[in-house]
């Protein structure tokens, strides 16, 4: 089943622009499953006076554990999760992005921040 990792950039950037992620994703993708780490929670909580939404999150996302060979680093654990699955990473993230395409792989971004893009 495709989902799509949510990097907490990405979810950043969505709640900012004020974009309906379940129907952005379905527009974009054609799902809406997600999923992330908890590295993504975790930052996400250090940056919680922002109000961005991580209930909702928690509640839309599947929690998933990278294998251990993926590191500590959660950019680390998304790519891995990424290349295993062929899923792609909401981010906005420019260094992630790039070693997402130098690895063939796709993410999704916020784009003229009012909707989502998928670029594989």
């Amino acid at each position: 089943m495709l989902r799509v990792l949510i990097d907490a950039c990405g979810w950043v950037a969505v709640i900012e622009a004020g974009i309906n992620i379940d129907q952005a994703l379905l527009d974009c993708v054609g799902t809406k499953e997600l999923a992330t780490v908890p590295n993504v929670i975790s930052e996400l909580k250090a940056l919680d006076d922002r109000k961005l939404l991580i209930t909702m999150l928690q509640s839309k996302a599947e929690l998933l554990t990278a294998k251990e060979n993926a590191g500590n680093h959660t950019d680390d654990q998304l790519l891995a999760l990424s290349k295993e699955n062929n899923w792609p990473i909401l981010t906005v993230d420019t260094e992630l992005k790039r070693r997402l395409s130098q690895s063939n792989l796709s993410w999704i971004e916020v784009s003229g921040r009012s909707h989502l893009r998928y670029v594989g």
